[in-house]
């Protein structure tokens, strides 16, 4: 937690994505606190203001200067975020980013030739951040695995998927080797944002595997559409290193003595059976260690929302100058370039390299 108080932010528009910020500061009032949101049309502030109890402006420049919020997220279409990231950034104000920061590559690089230089931009990727890929960095980071080679993530889509492989095979801005093929199978309808279906039907999904070699190790993105939300689709991701392996939450490692050994990791949640201390996650642990804490207790978050406060606070944080920039647009950029490289090459049915970037300094 900050000694300087609630993280003390803005939202540029309004939707499914912008309400789980605005849930934050309902949730964790202690820790957030939304100071304001911009939307076009002014019904649609009214219902803000009404539902949520914060004052809503028509315009950047009127939240800006009738708020000073510390940082502002942006919720808007892809089209429209670089002008919206490029009028916050001309105000001096940090920007939470929505994703992807540009739609595709020539607006990545217009956007960081724009305001790559100002260091004002993170972008709002959570996925990083979920508590189970932070246990798994934990371990990695500790040489658990020893040299990491191979990762494979079936979790989410495009970007997202290629921000947890990066950070899972700690790669950067390198030249980059693709190659997919994308199939269409059958598939039974799971809920999407609004809940099941009234009638379930199999369906037509897409399916997009990939191969991503990056200074000598190997990523393999894997996900079919509708996957976040499907339960015929489970989430797997496996790490692979010189000296063991993580397969989903089981880990196997060498000892001292070169004797293979095997632990899973842990989720404690409290609130089943008899206990009272309300329904919340409390620790990921592994082999006697706990490997994360949740930082929010008795918020009632799950864990994507855990992730994405984890992302607001550490930019508000950031902008303190007391920890390290969580996601900055440099890494976005990257991860977009990677995810649409995926793309390209399954349509093209051959492999595409990458070029290293303008903004590849930048990447942490």
């Amino acid at each position: 937690m900050s000694a300087g108080g609630p993280i003390r932010y803005g939202i540029v528009g309004h939707g499914w994505r912008a309400d789980f910020y605005l849930r934050l500061a309902r949730q964790a009032p202690e820790r957030f606190q939304c100071v304001g949101a911009v939307t076009r049309r002014a019904d649609v502030g009214a219902r803000l203001e009404q539902q949520w109890g914060i004052p809503t402006y028509r315009r950047i420049e009127e939240l800006v200067a009738a708020a000073a919020p510390e940082v502002v997220v942006t919720s808007v279409p892809r089209e429209a975020n670089p002008d919206v990231v490029r009028t916050l950034v001309d105000l001096d104000t940090a920007v939470l980013s929505e994703t992807p920061p540009a739609p595709d590559a020539d607006g990545l690089r217009a956007l960081w030739a724009a305001v790559g230089d100002r260091d004002l931009v993170q972008v709002a990727e959570q996925h990083p951040y979920l508590p189970v890929i932070v246990a798994l960095r934990t371990l990695i980071a500790d040489g658990v695995l020893g040299q990491v080679s191979s990762a494979q993530v079936s979790w989410t889509h495009d970007y997202h998927a290629t921000a947890l492989l990066r950070c899972l095979l700690g790669v950067g801005a390198q030249a980059a080797r693709v190659s997919a093929v994308s199939t269409v199978n059958p598939l039974l309808d799971g809920p999407d944002r609004g809940g099941w279906p009234a009638t379930q039907e199999v369906r037509p999904a897409d399916h997009t595997i990939g191969l991503l070699e990056i200074a000598g190790r190997t990523g393999v993105y894997d996900f079919t559409e509708t996957q976040w939300f499907n339960p015929w689709r489970r989430r797997h991701v496996i790490v692979r290193g010189s000296h063991g392996e993580i397969v989903d939450s089981d880990v196997t490692w060498s000892t001292a003595d070169g004797a293979p050994v095997s632990a899973p990791i842990v989720r404690r949640h409290t609130g089943f059976d008899g206990n009272l201390e309300g329904a919340d996650l409390d620790t990921l642990s592994w082999s006697g260690r706990v490997l994360y804490r949740n930082p929010y207790p008795g918020s009632r978050l799950s864990d994507e929302e855990i992730a994405i406060a984890t992302c607001l606070e550490h930019t508000g944080r950031w902008r303190r100058g007391e920890v390290p920039p969580p996601y900055p647009l440099a890494d976005a950029c990257q991860d977009h370039l990677l995810a649409l490289a995926i793309h390209a090459a399954a349509e093209a049915g051959a492999p595409v390299t990458t070029d290293v970037e303008p903004w590849a300094g930048a990447v942490r």
